[in-house]
């Protein structure tokens, strides 16, 4: 791997006015991504706190520059591959999704097999 462009970037554990501790995702002086508050009575307040419940790893970051919001988010969370299924189960409810997971699961299925033979 070859490394195209380097920043600086630091990670800092804040407390809000109102007394919220939060991440926040520091890339330059104006530039920087902070968490969700879990504890804030909104749309995305709300949503975030139910998330957390269910997936603790999970984050949320708002991208603000020049002391505003831009409107982007950064999200992530660090888990284990069932949790990821769960997650992804979730979020994407279709009969199109079902039918790719279903092909998934029939493609480790026969390269399983395929090693198996492979190995007797």
């Amino acid at each position: 791997m070859r490394v195209l462009e380097e920043k600086p970037v630091k990670i800092k554990v804040v407390r809000t006015k109102r007394g919220a501790i939060l991440h926040m995702i520091e890339i330059s002086k104006n530039h920087f991504f902070l968490e969700q508050n879990p504890l804030k009575d909104s749309k995305y307040g709300v949503a975030y706190r139910k998330i957390k419940n269910k997936f603790p790893e999970f984050y949320m970051f708002w991208e603000i520059k020049n002391n505003r919001y831009t409107g982007r988010l950064l999200v992530g969370s660090f888990l284990e591959k069932e949790e990821i299924d769960e997650f992804i189960t979730l979020v994407a409810q279709t009969d199109e999704f079902k039918k790719f997971e279903h092909i998934l699961e029939e493609i480790e299925e026969e390269e399983g097999e395929k090693e198996e033979e492979t190995a007797t």
